[in-house]
């Protein structure tokens, strides 16, 4: 519990300091900006390439995977679209109701609500003696397919925000071989697992993905540069490793730390929004960053709101697995309602669209606001798992 309360800890203290800093940085704030955003993306990849590691899958029994991925889709898109439709046709004014640009502003702003946090999720369930349960086993599956949802996802929504261009096709041809390359190879590469070798492999991978964008850059200029995000990459890298468990305090320790130092650069990256910047709307280069700031009073309400869609989005599972008791369901179902890394990282790729205004300021505080939830979210789960669960009895249905 103290974990999760950090992890939010971490990202308002990060807001904070996104308002404060501008000021106090003067001309320095640029090249501070370059290095967090730095830190941050090399974060991003250390994190996808643990949630990476943790797809360990048998190939031979790909159908009923194939059903559980299903079901991962399901339970990613309807919490994104429940809260798009909310965001367009209660944030959003009526003149904007028609517009695709304001539409794929908000469908690209609300896939935060996507993803579910693998790793808090897996600790927290393994914490309170579920590791052996069909309940952790299921949500293991699911969480991760819901991650890997969230970042094929992306491309298509990265491809309407950027139009047709010639280098889409090469960012699919990527994306097609990364994936051809983590199914084949899945599990298969005897490779060096420790916390370091961690972090030098998710260095590597922003610098080529960095590579790439500015090479590209340098010879079509901005408009044409090929913009590959860390999020496949790195789970793909993540993929291919021959999975070892490194479970010391060391390694638990610095994957803690990386984690809350990303929660960190991510509230960092924020814009500036408090109070005296009042020509930013007149200014602004999206639609829902030139939306006015909202009363505080108001934007909490719309916090709680979309907390409510998101996990009234996230218990599709409960309708599937019909062989296993409604408790055992319904505990599945609020296990997805965790939020994290993955969250903060769309949220984080949104802001290099320019989006913002009081849309993106009520999906950051929702994910706090599902942080400090976390742990009652975990609580639940295991009363519910409890009242169906036994260690004889998950041996016997194993």
């Amino acid at each position: 519990m103290r974990k999760v309360l950090s992890f939010s800890l971490f990202l308002i203290l990060g807001l904070i300091v996104s308002q404060i800093l501008p000021g106090i940085a003067g001309e320095s704030f640029t090249t501070i900006k370059t290095v967090s955003n730095t830190l941050l993306y090399v974060c991003l990849s250390f994190i996808m390439i643990n949630v990476g590691r943790e797809f360990v899958i048998d190939k031979s029994k790909w159908r009923g995977y194939a059903t559980d991925y299903f079901i991962a889709m399901v339970t990613a898109a309807m919490p994104w679209f429940l809260i798009a439709l909310y965001y367009m046709f209660v944030l959003m004014p009526s003149t904007q109701w028609g517009s695709w640009e304001a539409w794929k502003e908000n469908l690209l702003l609300s896939r935060f609500a996507a993803p579910t946090s693998a790793g808090i999720l897996f600790t927290m369930l393994a914490a309170i003696g579920l590791k052996s349960s069909w309940i952790y086993k299921k949500i293991q599956v699911l969480a991760i397919f819901d991650d890997l949802d969230t970042i094929l996802l992306m491309i298509p929504l990265q491809i309407m925000m950027i139009g047709l261009k010639w280098q889409l096709g090469v960012i699919i041809v990527i994306v097609f071989l990364l994936l051809v390359i983590g199914w084949k190879y899945l599990s298969k590469f005897n490779m060096p697992q420790n916390w370091l070798a961690i972090i030098i492999y998710s260095v590597i991978v922003f610098g080529i993905t960095q590579a790439v964008y500015l090479i590209s850059k340098h010879y079509f200029g901005e408009d044409g540069s090929i913009h590959i995000e860390v999020l496949l990459p790195a789970f793909v890298l993540g993929m291919v490793m021959k999975h070892k468990e490194h479970d010391s305090k060391t390694e638990q320790n610095v994957s803690t730390t990386v984690s809350f130092l990303f929660m960190f650069l991510v509230g960092m990256s924020m814009p500036y929004f408090m109070g005296i910047d009042t020509n930013a709307a007149q200014t602004a280069t999206s639609i829902t960053a030139s939306q006015p700031m909202m009363p505080w009073g108001v934007i909490i309400f719309h916090v709680i709101m979309v907390s409510i869609l998101s996990n009234v989005g996230k218990i599709c599972p409960v309708l599937f697995y019909r062989d296993r008791l409604l408790t055992e369901r319904l505990a599945l179902s609020v296990g997805m309602f965790t939020r994290g890394e993955v969250g903060a990282g769309i949220i984080f790729i949104a802001l290099g669209y320019n989006l913002g205004g009081p849309v993106l300021i009520i999906s950051v505080l929702t994910i706090v606001l599902n942080l400090i939830l976390t742990g009652i979210f975990v609580v639940w789960v295991k009363r519910l798992a409890l009242m169906s669960y036994s260690p004889e009895k998950s041996k016997i249905q194993q």
